[in-house]
């Protein structure tokens, strides 16, 4: 029915490639259906305005709060929190995942632990946070950490784990040491791997920000929600959201595009 190289067809057949520009126009008209839904339900008065503010109404306050410097301020703060939170966990948990998903000794000693811990639900630790750190930023950034380290930890020593044996046996045919070993063949072996869970793992993060901000913060996108549903401020409360996913998107694509960079081979 179709040709054989025809763009419908391989839109249809498994692991094929696509042109671009069959690929964003697929994105683009996801965008275009959904915005349109949304103008569809707010505009045409399905759904109440005080339940689902218009497109209007949300780049309405957008425009408000820009000019009078106040979503400057809430965005940089949520920034701040999941940047400091994501590289302090990032830096702990990538060199200790490699080493607990390539030593078996490691593995034995944490992962009972690490394994019970990370299904503890972080919003139940926000009151011991406060009561331990206190009020501010390390507070925020406590609670971006532990909702990511442990998850990074399992995902990246998993990704160290199925690094092939035979890698490692030709490296020490060829005369490594056990250490040229983790540092030469391991790493650099498990770096896609690597990048892809901090990839996912960032989405963890910024969706933690809510819970980090919603007590005890005077700033961000999550402090931002809160008071605008204090004062029914629908619009306010879609705007926080929307940008939040918006930076989500801007920095899933920077992962995205260092892992191109940097471990193209890979693909």
């Amino acid at each position: 029915m179709f040709k054989r190289n025809s763009w419908l067809s391989r839109c249809i057949t498994p692991k094929t490639g696509l042109p671009v520009k069959v690929i964003w126009s697929a994105s683009g008209l996801a965008w275009v259906l959904l915005v349109g839904l949304w103008a569809g339900l707010s505009y045409g008065g399905v759904v109440p305005g005080m339940f689902l503010p218009t497109p209007g109404a949300v780049l309405d306050a957008a425009v408000r709060l820009a000019r009078d410097g106040t979503l400057g301020v809430h965005v940089w703060a949520s920034l701040e929190v999941v940047m400091v939170g994501f590289i302090v966990s990032s830096l702990v948990a990538v060199p200790l995942g490699l080493l607990m998903g390539s030593f078996r000794i490691v593995q034995a000693f944490l992962e009972p632990m690490v394994n019970f811990i990370r299904y503890l639900p972080v919003t139940s630790f926000v009151p011991l946070f406060i009561l331990w750190i206190g009020i501010g930023l390390e507070q925020r950034v406590s609670v971006i950490i532990f909702g990511v380290f442990f998850q990074q930890l399992v995902m990246i020593a998993d990704v160290s784990k199925g690094i092939s044996k035979d890698l490692i046996n030709a490296s020490y045919t060829l005369g490594s040491k056990r250490r040229d070993a983790v540092l030469h063949v391991i790493a650099p072996a498990s770096l896609p791997g690597v990048l892809d869970t901090l990839r996912v793992t960032m989405g963890w993060a910024w969706t933690y920000l809510v819970v980090a901000e919603l007590v005890a913060a005077s700033s961000g996108l999550g402090y931002l929600s809160l008071k605008a549903m204090r004062g029914f401020q629908v619009d306010v409360i879609f705007l926080a959201i929307a940008i939040i996913g918006l930076l989500g998107l801007v920095t899933d694509q920077l992962f995205r595009f260092l892992r191109l960079r940097i471990a193209a081979w890979a693909q």
